[in-house]
């Protein structure tokens, strides 16, 4: 039995290193995008377009790839996307021009694609349905823990020794996690529900089985409105904080980090834990959570915005409590896929949550 756990927990704190990873990887181009900018000769436009390419790739390479995960090992699809993204990360600093770092940045979000649906389906089979928002807050936490690496990291990189070094040091800890994983105890499917129904699907299109839910396309709907804003708050909070409160590339990177990054590792663990809490009180107890925290950080972001030229610490404050409460979404809305989902479609689920919420979002 304590093999047994420390087998699952060995599995929780890999997926979570690859998730960090995942977001550190794909956080670089927020956090240097400004001499990047600069030495290409790039507009806001041209700049953003990096992003949206990298986006849209990552949904639609997401859906046979989480096809895949239903299908076959999905250690073995983690390991191969990890060690595939993190190459091309190091190749993104070796770019030229905008045509090169674009066709690797598309490389990288076909690598990344790989990671939630395996990685959410696995954690789906490996914790009960009472303990699922608190395992997936916490593999969710390389969301703010990446983001916030990548921002302190990549900013102090590049005001030392230039942007493409943010790239290349951040292909080392992907390869490692690409072997970590694959010394994972991949758990049979629907292993830790109460009744145990294995890969046991339902007859017909998968794709019509997962869209047949009310619940599933509220939620798509929700997230592609979500990561429009957490999106748009990554790629050009730094940019923000250089060009309208003049600070510098590090000072800017630390600000969002704290801002972005860090506050969102209690939004993720409160709200996992309050989703799972209030769920035991009505099956709706997730999205309640959810509903309540996204409405209370629209004050916050508002206000943040409009603080005067050069006071970052109010900004700060008023930015890093609408993220925290932004972060919430997460925690909630993740468990309640997995729990809403047959075990032999989870994988994809996640890739037509992630197809829909990226196409529209992005």
């Amino acid at each position: 039995m304590i093999e047994k756990k420390a087998a699952v927990w060995y599995a929780l704190i890999v997926l979570f290193a690859i998730n960090t990873m995942n977001f550190f990887d794909r956080q670089i181009l927020g956090a240097v995008g400004e001499p990047i900018r600069k030495e290409f000769g790039l507009s806001d436009s041209s700049l953003g377009l990096l992003g949206t390419a990298f986006t849209l790739l990552y949904a639609f390479v997401g859906i046979p790839l989480g096809r895949l995960a239903d299908r076959i090992g999905r250690k073995g699809i983690l390991s191969v996307g990890v060690f595939f993204w993190s190459l091309l990360t190091v190749g993104s600093g070796l770019a030229q021009n905008f045509w090169q770092i674009f066709a690797m940045r598309l490389g990288v979000g076909v690598g990344e694609a790989s990671c939630a649906p395996a990685a959410t389906s696995l954690i789906g089979d490996l914790f009960p349905a009472g303990w699922r928002a608190k395992a997936l807050s916490i593999f969710m936490l390389g969301l703010p823990v990446g983001v916030a690496l990548s921002f302190a990291v990549s900013g102090t990189v590049a005001k030392a020794y230039g942007w493409r070094y943010a790239f290349f040091i951040a292909g080392i800890p992907g390869i490692l996690c690409a072997i970590a994983v694959l010394f994972i105890r991949e758990p049979k499917r629907g292993a830790a529900e109460v009744h145990n129904i294995g890969e046991q699907k339902r007859p017909g299109s998968p794709y019509r089985l997962i869209l047949a839910s009310p619940t599933m396309r509220w939620l798509i709907i929700s997230g592609a409105i979500h990561n429009f804003n957490m999106y748009a708050i990554g790629a050009f909070i730094t940019p923000f904080l250089m060009r309208y409160h003049g600070a510098d590339i590090q000072s800017a990177n630390f600000v969002s980090m704290a801002v972005y990054g860090l506050m969102g590792a209690p939004g993720l663990l409160i709200g996992g834990l309050i989703g799972d809490a209030v769920m035991k009180k009505r099956k709706d107890g997730r999205m309640l959570v959810g509903t309540v925290a996204i409405l209370l950080s629209i004050p916050c972001l508002y206000f943040a915005l409009g603080q005067p030229d050069g006071n970052i610490t109010s900004f700060l404050i008023l930015m890093g409590l609408g993220c925290a409460l932004m972060y919430f979404y997460y925690s909630t809305v993740y468990s309640t896929i997995q729990d809403i989902t047959e075990p032999g479609l989870r994988g994809t689920a996640m890739a037509v949550y992630f197809f829909a919420m990226y196409v529209l979002g992005a």
